[in-house]
């Protein structure tokens, strides 16, 4: 085997690597705001007294997690325009990323809501708070620091995810890895740098959590 290592198209294209880390962290960090937003509006919805609304938060929720993301992204870039809605790639992406970290945080989160014991609830309500502010500062955040460490590494796999969006063009950094190694044929060396740079990405985002939890999930010290 005379394979000689040549990382000469990957120093040529680093630039384009680290602008292609920066679309791949704005694509988490919209996916990852969009999944919050599913996540506590489908843990509302979960409880709601009218079934057909439970009964498709539940379908939801099955669909998603039973389902590939590359499908699930297809269907939103090919299917869609069928009925008339098109989307750019990196919209597409953003709401695919949504949708599927979105179905797993209304699991993890409603699992934190029901930690929750019933007597904090009856003594929001005693004190006169609102049913909203009962589940915003009574249930919501103390939900939230029990269940902190699970959607923090749901958020991780979901910025991993992202590598999938190159299947439609979208701009991040395996899309950008995918053009250097089809122009230079340096496939090892390219994929060999990108894995690299997807730990960084990854170890960045778990020092993020980290310090969000300390500065608003640590309980006072005594």
């Amino acid at each position: 085997m005379n394979y000689q290592l040549d990382f000469t198209p990957v120093i040529d294209g680093l630039p384009s690597l680290l602008l292609g880390c920066l679309g791949t962290f704005l694509l988490a960090i919209c996916g990852m705001v969009l999944a919050v937003i599913i996540g506590i509006g489908g843990v509302a919805l979960r409880d709601s007294p009218i079934k057909p609304v439970r009964w498709l938060v539940i379908a939801f929720v099955e669909l998603i997690r039973n389902t590939p993301f590359l499908v699930q992204i297809f269907f939103l870039f090919f299917a869609l325009p069928l009925i008339g809605i098109r989307l750019d790639p990196t919209p597409t992406a953003i709401i695919a990323l949504g949708i599927n970290g979105g179905a797993y945080a209304i699991e993890i989160i409603r699992g934190g809501v029901q930690s929750i014991p019933g007597g904090q609830i009856e003594a929001g309500l005693a004190l006169g708070l609102h049913k909203v502010q009962v589940f915003r500062l009574i249930i919501l955040k103390p939900a939230l620091r029990a269940i902190y460490p699970s959607l923090t590494s749901q958020f991780v796999l979901l910025t991993l995810s992202t590598s999938i969006c190159s299947a439609i063009s979208a701009y991040e950094l395996t899309a950008v890895a995918q053009r250097i190694e089809s122009d230079s044929f340096r496939s090892f060396e390219v994929y060999f740098t990108i894995t690299f740079l997807y730990f960084f990405i990854s170890w960045l985002m778990m020092r993020f959590f980290a310090l969000f939890s300390a500065r608003y999930f640590t309980y006072p010290v005594k």
